[in-house]
């Protein structure tokens, strides 16, 4: 808009004098506007992704106007680490959304708060965004999506796994019909424990709470799987839902599964997630099978494909996605400020988060039961 608007500045005449200063004003009013950060707000920082937020120094998309934290240990310890005026702490959700009224808020506590978050941030039109998954309950997720079509507002749901170019490349592969019906799908994500990692005493506290996280590595590292699954298929619920878990160390996890593993039925494809806290080596790779070929990406900008019966597999290496993709709070941004719009089924988008947090409340109830759950 705005080089358009430069455009027709500078055709016109100096005798369109009032005409050129209206547009002049317009140009630059727009430049301004563009350049505008978005008035950022944390909630929580026992998150161990939470540095993020004070680690972009060199992003001028967001100003960070307030922290809410109720644990003083917390507080102290990042005012201290990252240099941040004791002002800016809160301990009060509603008086910290009131005082510093921010445009957005990233979550980064315990995740059956995010619940919390939205009901406050909703009604006053404060846009957010939480670390995966969206909730620790279908009832909260919903709950969540009604306030934020009430309200009109966003709420995002940031995986890593979004940032991957590697999983752009084979949905495009699969939207293009070069790898034919999708038949099986394989997701494996995870690291070797939280404890074993040296996870904050914060984090895995909440990670390992039945409540707060919604169960162990089922909810930690399951909902990728069925937050890309869900995506690929553009929005497609499965018929049903099978999982086992177990607690391989029960003597460090003995509230939450450290194990699981998740097969989703659908009416002409399968998709298995394993989601642990017992790998070797961290990981999150995803494995797409069609009737036509394959596409396994192996990391963020690694892809293994064979397109044809042929052909031999190959190995891609491809650039990372461009900006704003690299950065949540970049997409947050650019979302709430208009220069991006999410598609229908997008990674980001409610829909989809709503029915990964359906899929991971099945699979609870199949662990527990040991039946496989029908979704209606």
């Amino acid at each position: 808009m705005s080089s358009l608007i430069y455009c027709m500045y500078i055709h016109l005449t100096y005798n369109d004098m009032k005409t050129r200063l209206i547009l002049l004003f317009i140009l630059i009013s727009s430049q301004i506007f563009a350049q505008k950060p978005v008035r950022l707000a944390v909630a929580g920082l026992s998150h161990g992704h939470v540095g993020w937020a004070f680690n972009r120094t060199d992003k001028k998309d967001t100003e960070l106007v307030g922290i809410y934290e109720t644990n003083p240990e917390l507080v102290s310890r990042f005012s201290e680490k990252y240099k941040i005026d004791k002002k800016l702490f809160y301990s009060d959700l509603n008086k910290m959304l009131d005082e510093v009224k921010p445009d957005a808020v990233s979550a980064f506590g315990p995740i059956n708060e995010h619940i919390t978050v939205v009901r406050a941030c909703a009604p006053r039109k404060i846009h957010v965004m939480v670390e995966k998954p969206l909730a620790t309950t279908f009832a909260d997720a919903k709950e969540i999506q009604t306030l934020a079509a009430k309200n009109n507002i966003q709420v995002l749901t940031n995986f890593e796994t979004s940032w991957y170019a590697s999983n752009q490349y084979v949905n495009k592969l699969v939207e293009e019909g070069k790898l034919g019906d999708i038949r099986k799908v394989m997701v494996n994500d995870g690291h070797e424990g939280p404890k074993e990692i040296g996870t904050s005493k914060e984090f895995f506290s909440f990670l390992t709470d039945p409540v707060q996280n919604g169960a162990g590595a089922l909810t930690d590292f399951g909902c990728y799987g069925a937050n890309l699954m869900t995506w690929l298929l553009k929005g497609e619920r499965p018929l049903s839902v099978t999982a086992v878990t177990n607690q391989n160390k029960p003597d460090i996890y003995p509230k939450v599964d450290d194990e699981a593993t998740i097969i989703l039925q659908y009416p002409k494809a399968q998709c298995i997630i394993q989601g642990s806290w017992n790998w070797s080596f961290a990981r999150k790779d995803m494995e797409v099978y069609g009737n036509k070929g394959y596409a396994i990406a192996v990391n963020a900008t690694t892809v293994r494909q064979r397109l044809a019966v042929k052909t031999p597999e190959e190995t891609l290496k491809i650039d990372p996605r461009p900006a704003p993709f690299t950065d949540p709070f970049s997409v947050l941004a650019d979302v709430i400020q208009g220069r991006l719009k999410l598609d229908k089924n997008d990674l980001y988008g409610l829909p989809v988060n709503v029915t990964v947090v359906e899929i991971l409340e099945a699979a609870k109830i199949s662990a527990r039961t040991g039946k496989t759950v029908k979704l209606k």
